[in-house]
């Protein structure tokens, strides 16, 4: 389900698709948060305690620091999931970082009382479970992908699913930013871009990276974006509008799959979700 107007999680579709009474377990323990862009939610070592739910457009990336003072990016999550202890049950030291990409809202509780949500709700367990695949999906299809495919496919494959979070064609990211998540320099980055937006693909602003034609550029992309967003259908229910922003999760009963979704969405879903 979408979030609706009103509905105590509204901007974060993973909360969204929580039972009423499932939701009465969570309410009490969640906080509204403010976050800038480059703000860390955690670094590589410390004690993950809490659960981080990014609302709306707010997105956050999990980064591995490299020698030299690089990082690469290995996941990218915004309202459709959470990062923090929620793989885990939380206040085990962190192997990754976690950077606020796009600045917005989020909501945050203690992995704690998520614990003990989860074992006194099998559906709530089960959605949590579902969308912990899903993150580790997206994590291992991002280390083959950096080992397999050239780097103006994995540049691609990160701008549509930043695009699939934002809703938007006008991404948020600088090529000082992009160069980070894909650890590269930046001059090397720009090359790449450039050949992009030759092949008409991007166009790169001031402050932005403009997608033109997503339909091209999925098809220039690697099938690794194709396969993690097949993954997040089957697994977690995950439902896609037709220019590839993803706009709902579904709940299931524990044990069973969620039903198959096109990607096609009604506007008023859609628009209820923002």
């Amino acid at each position: 389900m979408a979030s609706e107007p009103g509905h105590p999680f509204e901007g974060n579709l993973l909360l969204a698709a929580l039972a009423a009474s499932d939701v009465a377990l969570l309410v009490p323990h969640l906080a509204r948060q403010e976050h800038a862009r480059g703000d860390l939610l955690f670094r590589v070592g410390e004690d993950v305690s809490h659960v981080t739910f990014p609302l709306h457009r707010t997105v956050a990336t999990l980064m591995v620091p490299l020698s030299g003072g690089r990082t690469a990016e290995t996941a990218t999550v915004g309202h459709e999931g959470a990062v923090g202890g929620v793989v885990s049950h939380g206040y085990l030291p962190a192997f990754t970082q976690c950077m606020v990409q796009v600045e917005g809202a989020v909501l945050r509780m203690d992995a704690d009382r998520l614990r003990e949500a989860k074992r006194a709700s099998p559906t709530l367990n089960d959605l949590f479970v579902r969308y912990a695949d899903c993150l580790l999906a997206q994590v291992l299809q991002s280390v083959a992908c950096n080992a397999a495919h050239p780097i103006e496919q994995r540049v691609l494959r990160w701008l549509l699913g930043l695009q699939e979070r934002v809703g938007t064609d006008a991404l948020p990211v600088t090529q000082i930013v992009l160069a980070g998540m894909l650890g590269i320099g930046r001059t090397y980055v720009t090359t790449v871009l450039t050949k992009l937006q030759d092949q008409g693909l991007i166009h790169v602003g001031r402050g932005r990276i403009h997608m033109l034609d997503r339909a091209r550029t999925e098809a220039a992309c690697c099938d690794c974006h194709a396969r993690v967003r097949g993954h997040f259908r089957t697994v977690l229910g995950a439902i896609y509008a037709p220019d590839g922003e993803i706009v709902a999760v579904e709940a299931t009963e524990p044990g069973t799959e969620p039903p198959p979704r096109p990607d096609a969405i009604l506007p008023e879903l859609r628009e209820a979700g923002r």
